[in-house]
């Protein structure tokens, strides 16, 4: 079984870019699995402290889904695709304890965005193009489309974006706040690198339970505001914290070898 994955390691930056240019690194159960594997071996390995997920080739980050693989699936099939896909993959990256930064090369459609849109951050080529188009198929989306893009840029825009299944350009998916930075192609994974390596200077530990922090305040099902006091009392006394202090009142820079 082929896993579609190029793997690269960058000092504490873990790179990871989907391989399918024939097909526009859509996304199959093979590619997922793999994914998921190789996103699992990052937030495992204490030398990686920041994941950048990009597709490979100049056409395409990930252009939605392998149509072909679902298309004489039933009611039945089709949520367990959904429910696996999420479980597997997109939930893992969300929840992880390293921050992943999606690197927009090009078209990122259906399930493609909602990669993009499970990872912490995303910048975008100028050149890419986003949407979420299921509805051309009769469907919705189902890897957390639905849920994620209202969160990002307003219910409004998100209706108008599911509802038309139009697709968007970079400087328009800027300004409605759906990426964090638009560069040229030749810049995007340089510049993804730059922020990568900022935030592998931080203290790993802070970063973990800060990611657990505004996860949270997105959940109905948790209070953001106590599980944000929980975990700053917890990180007092860890070693990233005693090493950050005392960093900062002998004016040096930090050194922080915590967990993630």
């Amino acid at each position: 079984m082929e896993n579609h994955l190029i793997i690269e390691k960058k000092e504490a930056i873990g790179i990871i870019a989907i391989d399918r240019p024939s097909k526009l690194n859509a996304l199959n159960a093979e590619v997922i699995e793999a994914l998921s594997g190789a996103i699992k071996d990052f937030h495992y390995n204490p030398n990686i402290r920041v994941i950048i997920l990009t597709g490979s080739g100049e056409k395409a980050f990930v252009a939605g889904a392998d149509i072909a693989a679902f298309s004489k699936f039933g009611p039945a099939e089709g949520q367990a695709l959904a429910s696996q896909g999420q479980l597997d993959l997109f939930n893992l990256i969300e929840q992880g304890p390293t921050p992943v930064i999606a690197a927009i090369n090009g078209y990122a459609l259906g399930g493609g965005l909602e990669l993009a849109m499970a990872c912490h951050m995303r910048l975008a080529a100028s050149t890419a193009k986003m949407g979420l188009p299921e509805v051309s198929l009769g469907l919705i989306p189902g890897y957390g489309g639905t849920q994620r893009l209202p969160q990002l840029i307003g219910k409004g825009r998100a209706n108008e974006l599911i509802f038309s299944g139009q697709m968007i350009g970079a400087q328009t998916a800027l300004e409605y706040g759906l990426v964090n930075k638009v560069v040229a192609l030749e810049e995007l994974m340089s510049s993804a690198e730059a922020l990568a390596l900022k935030i592998a200077q931080q203290s790993p530990t802070a970063i973990s339970a800060a990611i657990e922090a505004v996860n949270a305040g997105f959940d109905p099902t948790q209070n953001g505001y106590e599980v944000e006091i929980k975990a700053f009392g917890n990180l007092f006394g860890s070693p990233d914290f005693i090493e950050g202090t005392t960093a900062f009142l002998e004016k040096r820079k930090a050194n922080f070898s915590g967990k993630k």
